[in-house]
């Protein structure tokens, strides 16, 4: 009967244990296992150097969504950055999306100012207003060369 105590117990802790195993890898994952609250928004830069898929979105530094996909249009040569947006967050149609970097490492996220007309971007809509990725080593060449 003891041998049998322990056997469900040690079977218990090891059910517990792959669960919880199980857990963090999706949230460390980044998984949603029954589908998204957010919609998507487009929004067209002439340079998104640095920023990648998955990167933050923010609004007054609170996360609302993220970076779902970037391409290129072959016509324009501009970047298209898809933007997945939390269900609960309404953006005006002035509102104006940045590309920012945060903190010494440099990591890139869209950093959205919302805009004061009464009118809304509806789903699959477009951010008109955008501000590209500020590149440094271009600042810093245009700061020497022109000191000369």
């Amino acid at each position: 009967m003891k041998r049998f105590n322990i056997e469900i117990g040690v079977g218990i802790f090891m059910v517990v244990g792959f669960l919880s195993f199980a857990w963090i890898s999706i949230k460390l994952g980044d998984v949603n296992l029954f589908g998204e609250d957010t919609y998507s928004l487009e929004a067209r830069f002439n340079s998104v150097s640095g920023l990648k898929e998955g990167a933050l979105i923010e609004i007054a530094g609170v996360r609302i969504g993220k970076v779902s996909s970037i391409g290129l249009d072959s016509e324009d040569y501009d970047a298209i950055v898809q933007l997945s947006i939390d269900k609960g967050i309404r953006l005006q149609e002035d509102s104006i999306a940045s590309i920012r970097t945060a903190g010494i490492i440099g990591d890139r996220y869209v950093n959205i100012s919302p805009g004061g007309l009464d009118e809304f971007i509806e789903p699959g809509g477009e951010l008109v207003e955008t501000e590209s990725a500020i590149n440094l080593e271009e600042l810093v060449s245009k700061y020497i060369f022109e000191s000369e």
